[in-house]
């Protein structure tokens, strides 16, 4: 047998057992099985080490689930659509489908190679078209709730692509300032100076009819839902939060020019500044903006420069347009200027340049007044007009408000006609449509006497034409697939060409995965009330306002439609960190990129797990990697030394009952670090115990019980992160059945107190190494360790449980069996008043003098040397320097 664990020689036999046995399928009568669930991947051709450190943390923690008693759901597919693939067919010279189809089996080859564990009978791809005629279904169904809009809007538009990107699409460029950023969700706001996600070519914006998901119907929804997401990251909700840009506040009608009825409403979080407003400025996207460059060239100039732009700064035009101050009745001038948001507020502002730094800053550049509205409460001052004054405090120069505080003042002022409350929202509808050929058609039919009708629900699915290479929309240039009946007259009519956005099809797959094969609808209704939600989720922080917020506007809109009886559809969130290689994110077009397979698939696995928490960022090395490699094989050779061992012992000793107690801790220790998915913790565990376990079977012959179960515990623990080589391990064991099969190991004595135990130890262990380092002892003769007399525990425990306000030195002395103790037992009830709040948890004087001689082994290892471990006599010289688990030492 050799002594070296090869994965490779060995991995076939185990997939093949797995699979044989359903190891992974869970059950469909499952009550509520946990499910775990890793952001499947797009089908790009082969697996990324980001991919390998996602899947390696939702198979670890599934495996351990299972192990555990649980009916674990893990399912697996693929995010099939999108225009990646139609460029890749494209410049291979096939179509997207083949191409599609062959990186999945590519992807599906290389997740079993690593030994992922998925129900595959659960799989699911979202471009066959018994996956997409449900997005087709759905799309119907929120189009008769009203949650599907069309209309003609300014959309980003990448010419590389040839196809409508939103909001959320077009990324900031690398070299534009860190504060200009782009916003919205797909509707008005339009983006000048971004680039397209995908390509990074530059956007441009383009008037076309377009199809939307009303997500702005549940802004107010999925805001206040974020406070109940506790087991999701701060920096996910925090995310949503500003994305979804909730802002109280109140609106404020101007009229505009010499029409009573022509008003603009400026929202504003600050109406107690509203007597400084000296100008009213109007987004170029506005209505009026709009309007007024019809008429104006000089007007229609600025917003056709700054379209094009991110970087337009304090520009502006002034129309020929005034606008009445509502409490003053001043005339203010109009201005069109980039620094105003479509998606924010109203898209107009009143400008108050002596109270916001932008309407400052605009003011300045355009010799515009500066006119104090509020001053601070203490008379502090202020460095107007040089500076704006930012902060709450008095009304100042605001006629009938003069005098009031900011709070109250915006109160009274909102009593006035002209101003109401208004909540407003930065996120705007979700844009789905898409100019390109692979992706869900949308089920509409265009009827010149009927308008835009739904597809019917027999007609479903709406299949792709078969695909023909063409510039612009490949579903346009497809006549005789375009052309078609209209369901409501009969008469000719033509479908929509445009497909939906591919973050449709992940928005609702975690449903799929529920009931795959059900005929009647996208998912049964019933199993989803009973499994959802999703227990864990693993994927990047980058979703957090793309994918991340529209699986829970679908939760919710399919709640309110009643297909579902729950409103989010993940319990707990964890976003992986990223794989870096020389100091850069590890990816194919920076070419420091690393196979999966390249070191093999456990060494990948336990290198990517023990590197760090799964939040967290960490540096690919070969020396770190090489670590990984050697951990298995020493966990490998432990079992095949003891197997071929021929020498072991019957009868218990001391140190026998060390390793059956650390055991107990490690499994403890073990299956917390699992609980909390701090898998590098997991792994520093299974190290200790390996070490230990290899120190004990040098120290003398392994006592026959405690080591086999020693090793048998070892294999299940490091089953779920090394599922082939714990196999190995198992089988060489003489266990029945398969690892992955097992119960998971269970300590068998109560071990709530193993980090104090631990802790003992091995401080002991230090301070016996410092003594002897200090003292420049090479070879001591003996190690004496004292444990402290039973009343100086009594004594702790009054002190941890006192109120650091009480008079604990009274309450320690208040106890007769400490009281007899006399100056001695104040001296230590003084030392303990002084510690206060600082006391930790401590073990009992008996666990402590088990724990020690138990332990004795290691220091008789280590020093080479007699240990002797004993309780504090009442007239030992030792007896004073000894505290509660921290034990007085003797070297002789």
């Amino acid at each position: 047998m050799s002594r070296r664990y090869d994965h490779a020689r060995v991995q076939e036999y185990w997939q093949q057992a797995w699979e044989r046995d359903e190891v992974f399928e869970c059950p469909t009568d499952a009550a509520d099985p946990t499910y775990v669930l890793g952001m499947f991947p797009y089908t790009s051709g082969s697996l990324h080490m980001g991919h390998i450190r996602n899947y390696a943390i939702t198979d670890a923690y599934a495996r351990y689930r299972r192990m555990a008693g649980d009916d674990v759901l893990h399912p697996m597919g693929w995010d099939a659509f999108g225009l990646p693939a139609e460029n890749a067919a494209y410049e291979r010279d096939t179509d997207p489908e083949s191409w599609t189809r062959t990186c999945i089996d590519q992807m599906k080859d290389d997740l079993r190679e690593m030994g992922f564990g998925y129900d595959w009978s659960r799989e699911i791809t979202t471009c066959d078209p018994e996956y997409y005629q449900w997005n087709q279904w759905l799309f119907t169904q929120f189009y008769d709730e009203g949650l599907v809009d069309y209309g003609a809007a300014t959309v980003n538009w990448c010419p590389d692509c040839e196809t409508v990107l939103a909001d959320a699409q077009v990324e900031t460029p690398p070299e534009a300032d860190e504060g200009e950023t782009t916003a919205g969700t797909g509707h008005s706001h339009t983006h000048g100076g971004g680039v397209c996600w995908r390509c990074g070519t530059g956007v441009e914006q383009r008037d076309l009819d377009q199809w939307f998901f009303a997500i702005t119907d549940y802004a107010e929804e999925l805001y206040h839902g974020l406070d109940d997401l506790e087991g999701w990251p701060d920096g996910v909700r925090d995310s949503q939060r500003n994305w979804i840009g909730r802002q109280e506040g109140a609106r404020v009608s101007f009229t505009v020019g010499h029409d009573d009825h022509d008003t603009v409403e400026a929202f504003t979080t600050r109406l107690d500044t509203v007597y400084g407003a000296t100008y009213l400025a109007l987004s170029p996207g506005h209505d009026l903006a709009r309007a007024l460059a019809d008429e104006d060239d000089a007007v229609a100039e600025y917003v056709e420069s700054v379209a094009s732009t991110d970087d337009a700064g304090m520009s502006g035009v002034e129309t020929d347009r005034t606008a009445t101050h509502p409490y003053t009745g001043a005339e203010l001038p109009v201005y069109v200027a980039a620094y105003v948001l479509d998606d924010v507020g109203t898209g107009a502002v009143m400008g108050v340049p002596a109270h916001n730094e932008q309407d400052h800053a605009f003011a300045a550049e355009h010799d515009l007044p500066v006119e104090q509205a509020v001053e601070p409460v203490d008379g502090s001052g202020t460095d107007l007009p040089h500076a704006p004054y930012t902060g709450d405090g008095m009304l100042t120069d605001s006629g009938e408000y003069d005098g009031l505080a900011s709070s109250a003042a915006r109160e009274r002022l909102r009593e006035h006609e002209a101003a109401e409350s208004a909540v407003t929202y930065r996120l705007r509808d979700w844009l789905i449509s898409r100019q390109r050929y692979w992706g869900t058609p949308i089920p509409i039919v265009h009827c010149d006497d009927c308008g835009h009708v739904p597809v019917p629900e027999d007609d479903l699915p709406v299949e792709l034409p078969d695909y023909v290479q063409t510039t612009g929309n490949p579903l346009d240039a497809a006549e005789e697939w375009k052309q078609t009946i209209c369901p409501d007259c009969g008469a000719d009519a033509e479908r929509e060409t445009d497909t939906m956005d591919t973050f449709v099809d992940s928005s609702w797959y975690f449903l799929r995965y529920l009931s795959p094969h059900f005929e009647d609808a996208p998912f049964d209704q019933e199993t989803a009330d009973e499994w959802l939600p999703v227990d864990v989720y693993v994927g990047g922080e980058e979703h957090a306002v793309l994918h991340l917020l529209y699986i829970r506007f679908f939760t919710r809109a399919l709640s309110d439609i009643g297909l579902l009886d729950r409103e989010e559809p993940v319990e707990r969130l964890i976003n992986q960190g990223t794989v870096l290689h020389s100091g850069e994110k590890m990816s194919k077009s920076k070419g420091n990129d690393i196979a999966p397979h390249e070191y093999g698939a456990e060494t990948t696995r336990l290198f990517v797990l023990s590197a760090a928490h799964p939040s967290q960022d960490f540096e690919w090395t070969v020396k770190d990697v090489s670590t990984a490699y050697d951990f298995q094989q020493t966990l490998y050779r432990l079992v095949t030394e003891y197997t071929d061992r021929t020498e072991t012992r019957t009868e218990s000793t001391d140190h026998d009952a060390y390793l059956e107690r650390e055991i107990d801790r490690t499994i403890a220790a073990v299956t917390e670090e699992y609980d909390r998915f701090r898998f590098h913790r997991v792994i520093g565990e299974i190290q200790r115990f390996a070490r230990l376990l290899g120190r004990y079977a040098g120290y003398d012959r392994p006592y026959q019980f405690a080591y086999g179960r020693g090793l048998r515990v070892l294999a299940g623990l490091v089953a779920p992160i090394a599922p082939f080589l714990a196999e190995e391990m198992w089988q060489l064991l003489d266990e029945d059945g398969l690892v992955a099969e097992s119960r998971w190991p269970e300590p068998l004595r109560d071990v709530d107190d193993y980090r104090i135990e631990r802790q003992v130890v091995r401080q002991t262990l230090d301070d016996v190494r410092e003594i002897t380092e200090v003292v420049d002892i090479e070879a001591p003769n003996e190690i004496e360790l004292v444990v402290a007399a039973d009343w100086k525990y009594r004594a702790y425990e009054i002190a941890r449980e006192s109120d650091p306000e009480d008079a604990i030195v009274g309450e320690i002395m208040a106890d007769d069996a400490i009281k007899q103790h006399g100056d001695t037992a104040a001296e230590f009830a003084d030392r303990l008043a002084d510690r206060g709040a600082g006391l930790e948890p401590i073990i009992d004087g008996e666990r402590e003098l088990d724990t020690l001689q138990q332990a004795a082994w290691l220091f008789e290892d280590e020093f080479g040397c007699d240990v002797v471990v004993r309780r504090a006599a009442p007239d030992d010289d030792l007896a004073a320097k000894a505290r509660p688990n921290k034990p007085a030492i003797h070297i002789s």
